[in-house]
């Protein structure tokens, strides 16, 4: 477990510092997206980098958004936001039901959908 852990830290310190490089201005953050698989994955990072303003790094274990960003060009609502409207429920936004439908069967995570 402790290895996994430190392999973990370890990906991330670099997927940072590879961050860091390519966006000027940047701020780091983590959130939580509920998803399921690799697809998912995919999804998520790249409705993140759709504006070329911030990266991010989600793992399906945990379902947590390494979220790095241009402060003065972007928020992390905005990025969220994204997310929820390629199917994907986060700490701030809930998918549409109409989109979260339309995800593949296996990206179809339990949804903890709260009172509006």
């Amino acid at each position: 477990m402790r290895k996994i852990m430190t392999s973990l830290l370890a990906l991330m310190l670099l997927a940072f510092a590879s961050c860091d490089a390519q966006i000027k201005n940047a701020k780091t953050e983590t959130f939580k997206v509920y998803g399921n698989c690799g697809m998912c994955k995919k999804t998520i990072e790249k409705a993140v980098g759709k504006s070329n303003q911030a990266k991010g790094v989600w793992d399906k274990d945990t379902k947590m958004l390494t979220l790095t960003y241009n402060s003065k060009k972007t928020t992390p609502d905005v990025v969220l936001k994204r997310i929820a409207d390629a199917g994907y429920d986060n700490q701030k936004y809930e998918a549409t039901m109409a989109v979260y439908n339309k995800l593949p069967e296996c990206c179809q995570y339990e949804r903890k959908l709260t009172a509006k």
